[in-house]
């Protein structure tokens, strides 16, 4: 299956040359990838990436990334947190829709992962709420892509937590 994802990472200071960062990201085998550059000391890759697996074709793109880019560190993977208008476009409806059916659901629409001026969701769950009501046509290669990039990004957060606090937070959620 074809899957569509986005990496985003920081590059290390030394890395001064994005021609030269490119072309080793070929060279280690990251050909079917985008490179955008509009933020300094960040790149961003659009993969379009044919795998057995979303989870697949995310871990082999990172460990391509890692190959030619060693200290580059991972900002995310996308899509994963998204805001009501993200989740309009992926399902075909505006944003106003979007809105309606998430307050006339309150009480079992997702919990967003921020609520602000702009509330973000975890992509994967907005969809599979969507799914469960069996009124969008959601692609299962979109499914599962939100579903490995929620999973790599937290797993990237929970690796940045001090091992008490992983001990303490693991105990609170059993």
């Amino acid at each position: 299956m074809e899957y569509d994802f986005i990496v985003k990472l920081q590059l290390p200071t030394s890395e001064v040359d994005v021609d030269q960062v490119v072309e080793r990201l070929g060279e280690a085998g990251s050909s079917d990838a985008l490179v955008g550059v509009g933020q300094p000391g960040r790149i961003a890759l659009n993969f379009t990436r044919e795998a057995p697996s979303a989870q697949a074709a995310i871990t082999s793109a990172l460990a391509e990334v890692k190959k030619a880019i060693p200290d580059a560190k991972l900002v995310e993977v996308s899509p994963d947190l998204v805001g009501l208008t993200d989740v309009a476009e992926l399902v075909g409806v505006t944003r106003q829709n979007m809105r309606k059916l998430m307050l006339s659901h309150a009480v079992d629409f997702p919990t967003p992962v921020h609520d602000g001026s702009a509330a973000l969701w975890h992509l994967v769950q907005v969809l599979q709420w969507l799914k469960e009501r069996g009124t969008y046509d959601i692609e299962q290669a979109v499914f599962d892509i939100a579903h490995a990039a929620m999973q790599i990004n937290l797993a990237k957060q929970i690796g940045q937590l001090a091992p008490r606090a992983r001990k303490e937070v693991r105990g609170l959620l059993a």
